[in-house]
């Protein structure tokens, strides 16, 4: 109980820290690279210090620091010369005058979405079951799978943002063919596997359910495609409705027949 209450407190002072970066620089993307990396301090604690199988604590050490390093340095390296933050930006200007005390007390409702992701890290941790069980290989398999889905979705898109078309189109190479945000869906994935690494005869462990629940309402409905769609919308108009047509939101799936923006099929 110790260490939830030591991770909680870290995570809050962590985002009061994003908070306080976003006002300084005006970069909002700061914000999940520091998000990033509280979540996987948060996880490397409960993998060093809860009271579990110590072969399964190691597993998860691993993967949880992947996680952080890679998508907390992917997002610090896009966010270094860019601009701000589509998704905080449409917040911020709804916010109006009061959007530095309501940006404070949204970051902090995201550290206790950072908690009870976390928590799903910290239920594994403590299973006290021999490791490896089957339910302990299959989740290795889809944390490797999605962790290197979502590295491939972001390294196809920083690779098209570098063309000249990426100023008047959308992008849909590799993966992005097949899902509008095929990051997102890798990153929901990720948080998938948790219950399989949890999973006990303890009713606690069911907790660990929380975090792909959460992470998928937090994508698809509220912080994730909502404000990043909208955005799209404006700037791309016609181009990416036609898109949203075609290409499935999240689960990736077949394309289904090309439309033109006008709305007429090819």
């Amino acid at each position: 109980m110790l260490l939830l209450i030591v991770i909680a407190f870290w995570l809050s002072l962590a985002m009061a820290g994003a908070w306080a970066i976003q006002r300084a620089t005006g970069l909002s993307g700061w914000i999940d690279t520091i998000w990033s990396f509280a979540v996987g301090v948060g996880g490397i604690l409960s993998a060093l210090f809860a009271d579990g199988d110590s072969e399964r604590r190691v597993a998860i050490l691993v993967m949880v620091a992947a996680w952080a390093l890679r998508l907390g340095s992917h997002i610090g390296s896009r966010t270094r010369g860019a601009g701000e933050d589509p998704r905080y930006a449409k917040f911020i200007e709804e916010w109006g005058e009061n959007a530095s005390w309501r940006l404070f007390v949204f970051l902090q409702i995201q550290a206790l979405a950072a908690f009870i992701l976390v928590l799903a890290v910290y239920m594994a941790a403590t299973n006290e079951a021999p490791f490896p069980r089957i339910l302990d290989l299959v989740g290795i398999v889809i944390a490797v799978l999605a962790l290197a889905g979502e590295a491939i979705s972001d390294l196809q898109l920083s690779r098209f943002r570098k063309t000249p078309q990426a100023k008047t189109e959308i992008c849909e190479t590799g993966l992005w063919r097949y899902s509008r945000h095929p990051n997102y869906f890798f990153e929901w994935m990720f948080w998938c596997c948790w219950f399989l690494f949890a999973a006990s005869s303890s009713i606690a462990s069911w907790l660990s359910l929380l975090a792909p629940l959460l992470m998928y309402w937090l994508l698809v409905h509220f912080s994730g495609i909502p404000p990043l769609e909208d955005h799209m919308l404006r700037s791309r108009g016609q181009k990416f409705r036609a898109l949203q047509r075609r290409v499935n939101a999240f689960f990736p799936g077949p394309r289904r027949q090309d439309i033109h923006p006008e709305g007429e099929l090819k």
